[in-house]
């Protein structure tokens, strides 16, 4: 039953990814690399993230989790620059980047 929840967890990032104006066409090498970039259990997280830009507060809250553990979560994303994290008035935002070209090779 695992892979029933890597390929729901990494569906829900796709998803996601798609709600963006320009999405990303539906492709085999597109469903592969996710799992190249994420965790399942990022990908779950990712795949619940609001598409403006957010607070570590806001994702605790939508993740159900700590805003210590949010934050490892969020930094650990941002090193590897799945998502990019930004300082405004001296709070950080953290936004996930649209797919288009380049977004995935940056990552990489």
């Amino acid at each position: 039953m695992a892979h029933h929840t890597r390929n729901s967890n990494y569906s829900c990032l796709t998803e996601r990814l798609n709600r963006f104006p320009q999405g990303a066409p539906p492709s085999k090498l597109l469903d592969k690399i996710p799992a190249l970039l994420f965790s399942e259990k990022e990908a779950r997280l990712v795949s619940l993230l609001p598409i403006r830009p957010f607070t570590a507060e806001k994702a605790a809250k939508i993740w159900k989790m700590s805003l210590a553990d949010a934050m490892n979560v969020l930094d650990r994303l941002s090193s590897r620059v799945i998502l990019v994290d930004m300082d405004q008035n001296g709070i950080t935002h953290y936004v996930l980047p649209p797919p288009m070209a380049g977004f995935f090779l940056g990552s990489l």
